[in-house]
């Protein structure tokens, strides 16, 4: 989540006053993931942080897999694919930084934004154009619709 569908930066909440934790999303990343999920593609999300908004978003995105304030991830990722019914090796992982490469490392097809984590950017398949958080998922999304051949489905879905 963080530095990925986000840049990695937030604002912290204040519970006395009841401001609640602020990021930005953007919007082609969140288009992206809805045309991977109207195609049938399962999402999920695994973030290290507990967040409020993040679990809004999960919830906005439909992601059929979610677990927060989880450092761990290569055995979250495991259970993730258990619990959908995947393979590793059929899933993509997007990371950004050292806590990912457990999970990337299992993924089928490993992914980056362009600012991740040098030891990260080392060890993927794919690294986006575009920064974490500014459309680096969406990028990912359509290089795998692409490689399936479905990506002309799922843009021409969106304008038909």
């Amino acid at each position: 989540m963080d530095g990925v569908l986000t840049d990695g930066t937030f604002e912290p909440g204040h519970r006395a006053s009841g401001t609640p934790e602020r990021k930005r999303f953007h919007a082609r990343d969140g288009l992206g993931l809805q045309m991977a999920r109207r195609l049938g593609l399962e999402l999920g999300i695994i973030t290290g942080r507990r967040s409020e908004i993040v679990r809004e978003r999960a919830a906005e995105l439909s992601v059929a897999f979610y677990r927060d304030d989880c450092l761990d991830k290569g055995p979250v990722f495991e259970e993730a694919c258990r619990k959908l019914g995947f393979a590793a090796k059929q899933v993509a992982f997007v990371g950004d930084d050292v806590q990912d490469l457990p999970a990337l490392s299992r993924a089928g097809f490993a992914a980056a934004p362009r600012d991740a984590h040098p030891a990260v950017l080392a060890r993927v398949h794919f690294v986006a154009n575009a920064p974490g958080g500014r459309g680096a998922v969406r990028e990912v999304v359509e290089h795998i619709l692409h490689a399936q051949g479905r990506l002309h489905e799922a843009l021409h879905e969106l304008w038909s």
